[in-house]
């Protein structure tokens, strides 16, 4: 059983930074993609960043495309989420998602969120 454990978030104003992180265990193989999506209130679920165990490709949403970096670290199986310039549009709750490929399928985890507020 993968466990996904976020740390970092909190209260910054427009413009500012911060650093989400999350931490996995109990992976059985070395085949995953780890990723953040957020939940803004009354709307759906969405995508933000996601890197690849395999050979580190990312894939970003449009709406933060050159603000924010994710990274992993596979020797530490933590994954980090560097967000900057800010915008209020980006408060939401972030959750953690993996996806393990073992034993021949795919299956997905999520942590248990930590919220993110971007206000002056």
């Amino acid at each position: 059983q993968v466990q996904l454990v976020e740390s970092g978030g909190g209260l910054v104003q427009p413009g500012g930074s911060l650093r989400l992180s999350c931490a996995a265990s109990g992976f059985r193989s070395g085949i995953y993609y780890m990723s953040w999506y957020r939940q803004a209130p009354g709307k759906v679920r969405e995508l933000v960043a996601g890197v690849s165990s395999t050979d580190g490709s990312t894939d970003y949403a449009n709406s933060v495309q050159g603000r924010f970096t994710i990274s992993s670290d596979n020797a530490k199986n933590t994954v980090t989420l560097q967000m900057n310039s800010l915008k209020p549009e980006d408060t939401a709750v972030y959750y953690c998602n993996a996806k393990e490929f073992s034993r021949g399928t795919w299956t997905m985890y999520w942590g248990q969120g930590i919220q993110v507020t971007v206000s002056s």
